[in-house]
């Protein structure tokens, strides 16, 4: 009955919004979001070239558990192969999102909410569902294009498209300064 309301008020927890960021100070301790993002920048600028669709959630502080559990668990070191391998077309993982905190791939082939906004209609599944997580959490969700290989980052339910990968690192880093600057502004 109530099914809508719960939903939002599990989200705003997510989010750490209002009177809910005691519980997640509380319950969620992971630390710094800052992590190594090479990896990242040297996969997706690669898969750029080729044309191979991607679509990465770095987690900060936003509890993602549900996303992880949608997903094949692997827990493994992030690597550029890695990345690369779990994105090439007929590999079975290839469908879905990866996850990754702390420097680590936690999980592949997760299910992401596509948003419900109005987006234009060039934007494909990959870059709705970047769009949808980034609405209920704070991670940052890089996007490579399968048709046009434009990478994209999204974050608090925004996109930004056609980012140079030599522009990529400080698109996402950008993100993560203003995390951490709401960490020292609620101190």
């Amino acid at each position: 009955l109530f099914q809508p309301e719960i939903r939002t008020f599990l989200q705003a927890i997510g989010r750490r919004q209002g009177p809910f960021r005691f519980i997640n100070n509380f319950f969620n301790n992971r630390g710094s979001a800052e992590q190594s993002l090479q990896p990242i920048i040297t996969a997706c600028s690669e898969m750029s070239v080729t044309k191979t669709g991607a679509l990465i959630v770095i987690a900060q502080r936003s509890d993602l558990a549900d996303i992880v559990d949608s997903g094949i668990t692997l827990d493994a070191k992030m690597t550029v192969p890695l990345l690369e391998n779990i994105f090439f077309k007929n590999a079975p993982l290839h469908d879905g999102a990866v996850v990754v905190m702390n420097g680590r791939v936690v999980a592949a082939k997760c299910i992401l909410p596509v948003t419900q906004s109005p987006v234009p209609k060039s934007y494909g599944t990959r870059h709705r569902a970047a769009i949808g997580i980034t609405e209920t959490s704070d991670a940052v969700v890089v996007v490579v294009s399968e048709e046009t290989g434009g990478i994209s980052v999204a974050f608090g339910g925004n996109i930004e498209r056609n980012i140079a990968p030599q522009n990529l690192a400080q698109t996402i880093s950008k993100h993560f300064i203003k995390v951490e600057n709401r960490k020292r502004k609620s101190k």
